[in-house]
């Protein structure tokens, strides 16, 4: 397909999936404003590449006097992927930069090859974060979607016993004056799949090279049980992405705020 008719499909075929809920996060949470500089943070997958593409049509046509680069972070992909990473740039007409590191390795080696999923995700956070802020950007932008957030919800009170989300717009903890951003906020992952199979991407998937035979056996359960549920209630995804706004502190047993943990025992004097 055509680069033009590939990004006119972002404005016109796509408008109501992809397009307006991603005007409606960034003018909701303020995620992109005058004097930023943005990174895209492009993996290789569906969701961060259309990102890119995204915001780059926002670039080009928006009133918001911002700058973005595009990079991507080679943690050890093998040959196969890294070329199918580098085909993919350039089928869409993104001009990434593609930065290596060996994030791969050090958490197979770090985790004695067990679960070492959740070392890899901190690196490669904590090598974009850098890479971000060696090129003057403010902003990280990722390209986790709608059900990134219910699903991630959905697996903190079943398995963690806490009530979590991920924030549209995050302060980041270790670098100073950087911030990450979630654009596909209400944007649902089988439209991003819809546009994937429409333009004819190949994208990647996890493309690790340290589990590639294990699954995200628990959010692909998460999955199916909403899946499941929007059988008998259509908008239940809309309401689990909502109780994260709709909070009451008034009835629950406890909550923590800036790191301190309180009780609805305080309300009493005995």
């Amino acid at each position: 397909m055509e680069i033009q008719e590939i990004e006119r499909s972002i404005i016109k075929k796509y408008r109501k999936e992809i397009w307006s809920p991603f005007i409606k996060a960034i003018k909701e949470f303020k995620l992109i404003n005058d004097g930023d500089k943005v990174a895209v943070a492009m993996s290789g997958g569906k969701d961060s590449l259309l990102l890119a593409k995204v915001i780059e049509e926002l670039h080009k046509h928006s009133k918001v006097d911002f700058d973005v680069v595009y990079i991507s972070m080679d943690p050890g992909y093998d040959k196969i992927n890294r070329e199918q990473l580098e085909k993919n740039l350039d089928y869409l007409g993104i001009d990434g930069q593609i930065f290596d590191t060996h994030v791969f390795e050090i958490a197979e080696e770090v985790s004695k090859g067990e679960y070492p999923c959740y070392m890899c995700a901190r690196m490669r956070r904590g090598n974009l974060y850098a890479k971000a802020q060696e090129l003057g950007c403010n902003k990280i932008a990722l390209g986790h979607h709608m059900n990134d957030v219910i699903e991630t919800i959905m697996m903190n009170v079943l398995y963690a016993g806490n009530f979590k989300t991920m924030k549209p717009r995050l302060k980041a903890q270790n670098f100073d004056n950087m911030e990450l951003i979630r654009p596909f906020y209400y944007i649902k992952e089988e439209d991003i799949i819809k546009w994937r199979d429409y333009v004819g991407l190949h994208a990647l998937n996890c493309a690790c090279t340290v589990t590639k035979s294990q699954e995200a056996y628990t959010r692909k359960m998460i999955k199916y049980m909403i899946a499941d549920m929007k059988k008998e209630n259509p908008d239940v995804e809309k309401s689990i992405l909502k109780s994260a706004e709709n909070v009451n502190c008034d009835m629950v047993i406890g909550y923590q705020l800036k790191g301190v943990k309180h009780s609805f025992l305080e309300e009493f004097n005995d």
